[in-house]
């Protein structure tokens, strides 16, 4: 027998189940050098944030009694992407680490230092914050913001609504009635400062991301670590969902909410809860619809009586909803629902076919079975955790426990699932609808489905930076864009091979050995 060197031994160790994991030594450098990586992406992020007005961030106008720059740095193009993706690489590593290692809790004051920053900050890798302005502006001061594009609304002149950038200035809102309520409100408290009315929005998103990791930790005691390893210690869904400040993240939050409810309160009066959570969500962005599907396919007692319950209130909430906001509020659905993002190997399908109404119609039937794949392939890996390999086929990280039987853990799980599928396989698709994913794959056992989720939200989030259209000087422009037009399809197919592959294998170590061929069977 070939021995063992002290090196090898102290890097990893049998598991109960006869694999390696990681041992006491390799786990605590593992995990110190997790919190040096963590630390510095989140730092980079929080400069971008707190700088002045840059490629990335937009100017907000006057700040009025809302928080203006807090750090008069000036960043060019070039720096601000430098600042980002250097950010992401190391918040990257550091949420593997996170995933390969046994991870720690977050303490609140971390916790709380977070929140504040962010509160701080000006919203940063899109322009979609002044949509969200704007679209609640219109509803305040009474017309329909699923009718009114912001260019044409009042001659173009409001100082909230003509801020809206390239190239949504020509498109009515495409978000849900109860976001837009939101948004309405939001609108009503900063009045015509922009910088007021922003920031407003952005307490709603902070609040929602605190308040999902609440619920978390309700939902699955026992799983803080690897809660706070997915989501609160995320640098990636922490730029692209609260530094972003995406609507996303409300729907999220009303989600996860929904998921609580159904397992805080089993009767009848939980799933009455979770379904006007439910239609609170998907009135918010209709693809968050499949919280209703998840809690459903979960309940285990009185199915039928909590389903029929769920579903009832869900549609009496989101149908009361829609029909106060009337039947254009799906007219901007349907027009979505046909986009090819640059940065997906979709795009290039699309150039193939043609780029016209039949391409657009094939790559959306081409899609919409792939993602009915992908759901297949994840499921099988988040059920054959953790004997599906981690990274090189060997390695399951010393944290791993048992599947979470509760209710509320099937659901997220399930909505991981979903969720991730749509992500990965969807024609338009940008990183912050990678929020919803992590926020419920902490519910799930840490396998290769993390890590291929990873590499996903890893790449949108590099190829969407800066992530605006104005800004930028052409050579900039030049590097973003073939980032994210040449380099990101590439990297996003290896990482459907990936997945395909990975849940093929796994399917093929669960299956039982028959008899040896020519061996009699036994009697």
């Amino acid at each position: 027998m070939p021995a063992v060197s002290h090196t090898a031994a102290d890097a990893s160790e049998a598991g109960p189940d006869g694999r390696l994991a990681l041992g006491p030594a390799a786990t605590a450098r593992a995990e110190r050098a997790r919190a040096v990586l963590l630390v510095a992406s989140f730092a980079l992020l929080l400069l971008v944030g707190l700088a002045l007005p840059h490629a990335a961030a937009p100017d907000l106008g006057p700040r009025g009694w809302a928080p203006g720059t807090l750090l008069p740095v000036t960043l060019g193009p070039a720096a601000v992407t430098a600042a980002m993706w250097t950010a992401y690489v190391l918040g990257g590593l550091g949420v593997l680490l996170g995933v390969l290692g046994r991870g720690a809790e977050l303490p609140r004051p971390v916790v709380a230092v977070l929140a504040v920053g962010a509160a701080l900050t000006a919203p940063f890798g899109s322009g979609d914050h002044l949509s969200y302005a704007a679209y609640g502006r219109i509803l305040a001061l009474g017309d329909n913001p699923w009718l009114e594009s912001p260019v044409g609304w009042r001659g173009g002149t409001d100082p909230v609504v003509s801020a809206v950038e390239p190239p949504w200035t020509e498109e009515p809102s495409v978000y849900g009635p109860f976001a837009t309520i939101v948004q309405g409100l939001t609108s009503l408290g900063g009045g015509d400062n922009l910088r007021e009315t922003v920031w407003l929005w952005q307490l709603v998103t902070v609040a929602s991301w605190l308040a999902i990791r609440w619920c978390l930790r309700r939902v699955l005691p026992g799983r803080e670590a690897r809660i706070d390893a997915l989501w609160t210690a995320n640098p990636l869904v922490f730029s692209v969902g609260v530094l972003g400040s995406h609507v996303d993240l409300l729907a999220t939050a009303l989600a996860v909410a929904a998921v609580w409810a159904a397992h805080r309160y089993a009767g009848l009066g939980g799933a009455a809860l979770a379904g006007a959570l439910a239609a609170l969500a998907l009135s918010s962005k209709f693809t968050y619809a499949v919280v209703l599907l998840a809690l459903v396919v979960a309940f285990s007692s009185r199915r039928v009586a909590r389903s029929a319950v769920l579903i009832a209130v869900a549609g009496v909430v989101a149908g009361g909803l829609h029909l106060w906001a009337g039947p254009n509020v799906y007219d901007q659905i349907g027009r979505s629902a046909r986009a090819v993002s640059l940065a997906t190997p979709w795009r290039t399908v699309f150039e193939w076919l043609g780029r016209d109404v039949e391409a657009r119609s094939a790559v959306s039937m081409l899609a919409a079975v792939t993602a009915v794949v992908f759901a297949l392939c994840l499921l099988r890996l988040v059920r054959s955790a953790p004997h599906a390999a981690l990274a090189s086929g060997n390695v399951v990280p010393r944290s791993t426990t048992l599947p979470d039987a509760s209710e509320g853990g099937r659901a997220l799980t399930a909505v991981a699932v979903l969720t991730g599928a749509y992500a990965l396989a969807a024609p338009y698709s940008l990183p912050w609808y990678d929020v919803v994913v992590w926020a419920a794959l902490p519910a799930a056992l840490p396998g290769v489905a993390d890590l291929v989720l990873l590499a996903r939200l890893w790449v949108m989030s590099m190829a969407y930076t800066p992530g605006r259209v104005l800004g930028m000087t052409p050579g900039v422009e030049d590097v973003t864009m073939t980032a994210r037009t040449t380099v990101a399809p590439v990297l996003i197919l290896a990482t459907w091979l990936w997945l395909v592959t990975s849940a093929v294998r796994a399917g093929s170590r669960r299956r039982p050995a028959g008899p040896p061929r020519g061996s009699a069977p036994r009697r």
